[in-house]
């Protein structure tokens, strides 16, 4: 299957079926986010996998209705970061040496120029700069599934501050931004097979 016709495959699920993602798959699903696109690689965000019912039942209601989020396969919550600062990019540059064998030393300027580029952002920014990378990594999860074969369904609309109090992100120094839901499709679902409705080519693509 080609990107297209996986893409024309994929739909935002609105019943799933009871029959179980294995723990493989969903590993390989979240791996490819942990490998999106991000500013500067700095990845200022968290990736939640909700498997547990309980959990999930105590979310449902600060889910506006849908069902979905107790009975899909899987749960996955993308959170970013809220403390971004000088350490967000420490960190990079830790792993950077880690995984390039570069001492911190010979990209010295770059660090100066990550640090110098949060440090001009206020607060508000930091934190819409960081759901921002969060919604990139989202993009690659969905994509990812589609690939797959496997359903999913993004969401946005939940209970944000509610979900952070379920989950205890504000411990952990995370807030929501989005959710995904994962499984199978249910043969009931209706909307499953019908025509994607999207924009034309040339409605949407502007070349300059």
């Amino acid at each position: 299957m080609n990107i297209h016709e996986a893409l024309d495959w994929r739909y935002a699920v609105r019943e799933f079926s009871p029959e179980k993602l294995d723990g493989q798959t969903v590993e390989t699903l979240v791996d490819a986010a942990r490998k999106s696109a991000s500013s500067y690689g700095l990845q200022p965000y968290k990736i939640l996998i909700v498997e547990g019912k309980p959990v999930r039942k105590d979310l449902l209601p600060y889910s506006y209705g849908q069902q979905k989020v107790l009975d899909c396969s899987h749960l996955i919550v993308f959170a970013a970061q809220t403390d971004i600062g000088d350490h967000t990019v420490d960190r990079y540059v830790t792993q950077f040496e880690k995984i390039r064998s570069v001492p911190a030393a010979e990209i010295s300027g770059y660090v100066t120029h990550m640090k110098e580029a949060l440090a001009s952002k206020s607060q508000a920014e930091k934190q819409a700069w960081a759901h921002q990378q969060a919604y990139i990594a989202l993009g690659t999860l969905l994509t990812a599934a589609a690939s797959m074969r496997i359903d999913s369904c993004p969401m946005t609309g939940f209970d944000h501050n509610a979900y952070d109090d379920v989950l205890g992100l504000a411990e952990l120094g995370l807030e929501s931004s989005a959710i995904v839901a994962l499984g199978y499709r249910s043969a009931r679902d209706r909307s499953s097979g019908l025509p994607k409705v999207r924009f034309d080519y040339d409605d949407l693509v502007i070349t300059m």
